[in-house]
């Protein structure tokens, strides 16, 4: 049976392309604490890849008595704060490989549970054109860890998941990733990503080029094909 070559690659954005996970962190703290509450390292850590409104009513239960609208407003708004004062926090590689892919003519698209606006600031901040597609959290029609984002992203561009590679930093991006088809790359970050289910696990992105990553493709499509 013929595999269908790379032709996408679905970046996940906080902890995957940015290290914009402490920026959140530091966010939820003084929220939660503004309405007499306690926020744990732990518990910041167990909102990492989840949904904004799932990450809300977590916010809610310790204490933050506002409508869940209006604390995705206000942690967007403190992140978007924070990138601009320090500009866009690449992880290590993720840049020089989305650079790569982009001069190898593969498409990409952004695919993060983030709120549009703040997926555009990002975006906007990158000095190429970094993105053919950008699915955001409030344009998904599931979250994370459904597999909708990442459909939906692969619907945009016109190709098929078997066509695809996406990269993610959490438990419940794989999670997504892996249940849309595409083959998945998982690279930790603040979480381990210990049996989430990822085709491959790189500790970093530094050193990777658009080579790499068709070569992981085609080896994942071949054991796939092979079943």
């Amino acid at each position: 049976m013929h595999s269908e070559p790379l032709a996408a690659v679905l970046w996940d954005m906080d902890g995957t392309l940015v290290d914009t996970e402490p920026y959140w962190m530091a966010a939820e703290t003084p929220l939660v604490e503004s309405f007499g509450g306690t926020w744990s390292h732990a518990q910041a850590l167990s909102l990492v890849g989840m949904g904004l409104e799932d990450s809300a009513r977590i916010l809610q239960d310790a204490g933050v008595r506002m409508g869940t609208h209006d604390i995705i407003a206000h942690l967007t708004d403190e992140v978007m704060r924070q990138l601009s004062t320090t500009g866009v926090p690449f992880r290590p590689g993720a840049r020089e490989l989305l650079g790569d892919l982009r001069a190898a003519g593969v498409k990409t698209a952004l695919v993060t549970m983030s709120m549009r606006r703040m997926a555009d600031t990002v975006v906007d901040l990158i000095d190429f054109d970094a993105f053919d597609v950008v699915v955001a959290g409030d344009e998904s029609t599931r979250p994370k860890p459904f597999p909708d984002p990442y459909l939906q992203a692969c619907d945009a561009l016109g190709v098929n998941p078997d066509q695809a590679v996406a990269i993610e930093d959490s438990p419940n991006g794989l999670r997504s990733a892996v249940a849309s088809g595409a083959a998945t790359i998982g690279v930790p970050l603040m979480v381990s990503l210990t049996g989430a289910g990822a085709h491959a696990l790189w500790p970093t992105l530094e050193g990777r080029t658009a080579a790499d990553v068709a070569s992981f493709h085609a080896a994942h499509r071949a054991k796939e094909v092979a079943r």
